[in-house]
C-alpha cells in the first residue's frame, strides 16, 4: 500500500502567497519560497503553487517564483494557473516542477491532457476539478477560478480525464473552500472509488479529524490545506503523528 500524502497549498497572487474563503476575500500570507522553505523543513510530502490569477502577464513572475523555490526545496513541486499548452507545460517542468495542474485549459481544450501525458509521463499532469453542489444535489465543474460552471458533471469529468492521461485528480470542493468545516466527503468519496487513478481532497480543512476523513471517508490518496498550515493552526507533524494514531499509513 502507498503511503498517504499530506500536501499544503499555495495560492499565488501577484507573486505572494494568499488565502481566502470560497474562492473570495484573500488576504496575504507571505513570500512563497520563504513558505516552502518552511514546508520543507517540516517535511510536508509535496507542495501545490496555484496561480489564482492564472493570467498571461503574470507568467514571468510565475517561472521565477517556481524557479526559487525549486532550488530551496527537494519535496516534489506541482504547479497550475494559467497554463495553456505544450510549451507552458514545458516551460514550468524545465523551471524546476514536477508536476503541471491543468484546470480551465482542460476544459476548453481537452486534447491538451492526452497530448501532454504522451509527451511528458502521466505522472507530470494533474487535472484540477473545481466543483460545486447544486440545489438538486448534482456536482458541476467550475472553470475561471470557480467564475464560470461548465455542462460537465462532476463524476463525468473525472472519468474523461482519467481516460484521457490524466495521473492524478486535484478535486476542491467550492462549497468547503476555506470554511473549515472539512472536505466534502460525498464527491470525494464518489470519484476516488470510482477511478483507478489518485485523488487529492481540497477545500475545507479545519481540524485534524478532517484530515483523517479525507482518507478513511472520502477514500483520497492525498489530503490538501493551506489556511490551517500557513497560520499555524495544525503543523505537518502534528498531522502526520495524528494519523498514524489512527491508522493511516503515511511518510515519516
Amino acid at each position: 500500500m502507498l503511503a498517504k500524502r499530506i500536501i499544503p497549498c499555495l495560492d499565488i497572487q501577484n507573486g505572494r502567497v494568499v488565502k481566502g474563503v470560497t474562492f473570495v476575500d484573500l488576504c496575504d500570507v507571505g513570500d512563497p519560497v520563504q513558505v516552502a522553505q518552511r514546508y520543507e523543513e517540516a517535511k510536508a510530502d509535496e507542495l501545490i503553487f496555484l496561480d489564482i490569477t492564472a493570467s498571461h502577464e503574470k507568467r514571468e513572475i510565475m517561472r521565477d517564483v517556481v524557479k526559487k523555490t525549486a532550488e530551496a526545496v527537494f519535496m516534489p513541486l506541482t504547479v497550475g494557473g494559467g497554463i495553456r499548452n505544450i510549451s507552458h507545460i514545458e516551460d514550468m517542468l524545465k523551471s524546476g516542477a514536477d508536476k503541471v495542474s491543468l484546470n480551465t485549459v482542460s476544459l476548453e481544450n481537452p486534447s491538451l491532457i492526452q497530448e501532454a501525458s504522451k509527451r511528458f509521463g502521466s505522472q507530470c499532469i494533474v487535472v484540477a476539478m473545481d466543483v460545486k453542489r447544486e440545489p438538486d444535489g448534482k456536482y458541476f465543474v467550475y472553470t475561471h477560478g470557480g467564475r464560470h460552471r461548465v455542462n460537465k458533471e462532476a463524476l463525468q469529468w473525472a472519468k474523461e480525464v482519467e481516460a484521457l492521461g490524466a495521473g492524478e485528480i486535484l478535486l476542491t470542493s467550492m462549497d468547503c473552500d476555506g470554511t473549515k468545516n472539512g472536505y466534502d466527503l460525498e464527491i470525494t468519496s464518489l470519484i476516488s472509488s470510482s477511478l483507478s487513478i489518485p485523488v487529492i481532497a481540497s477545500g475545507g480543512v479545519g481540524s485534524l479529524e478532517h484530515l483523517y476523513e479525507g482518507f478513511a471517508k472520502g477514500k483520497a490518496d492525498a489530503v490538501l490545506a493551506a489556511s490551517v498550515f500557513h497560520f499555524g493552526k495544525i503543523s505537518i507533524p502534528e498531522a502526520k503523528s495524528y494519523l498514524k494514531e489512527k491508522g493511516v499509513l503515511v511518510r515519516n
